[in-house]
């Protein structure tokens, strides 16, 4: 399950890179507003924050990836915890959105699909 779980945590750094690379560096692009269902004037005025919040994306894909890189080279511990950290503030993070934002649903689901089966694989490999 610790193999399951880093995978799954590390599609979920990825996924969250991406997202990085949408809120931060083409947050006014087409293809980005219309993911995001913003007009060209609307993702004008929120573009600081859209980069504000890219970076925080990308702060947590970085936490997870280093939790990768330490189980790797055999730092159990510092791994987990990292890992946890990571994917756990992934999947609240997509709880809040879910919470505060039902019309928003599908995209909480897929920022936080990955981060909740990474935690439930985590939590699984620490008691085997």
């Amino acid at each position: 399950m610790l193999i399951a779980g880093s995978i799954l945590a590390g599609l979920a750094a990825l996924l969250h890179v991406y997202i990085f690379v949408m809120e931060s560096l083409l947050w006014t692009a087409p293809r980005t507003r219309a993911t995001f269902g913003t007009t060209p004037e609307t993702a004008e005025i929120t573009k600081p924050l859209a980069f504000n919040q890219g970076f925080y994306n990308l702060f947590l894909a970085i936490i997870a990836a280093v939790g990768i890189a330490a189980i790797v080279v055999g730092c159990k511990g510092i791994g987990f915890a990292l890992m946890f950290a990571g994917v756990g503030s992934m999947a609240a993070a997509a709880m809040v959105l879910l919470l505060s934002s039902p019309d928003k649903a599908r995209a909480a689901v897929v920022q936080g699909a990955f981060p909740l089966f990474a935690l439930m694989a985590l939590v699984i490999a620490a008691f085997e």
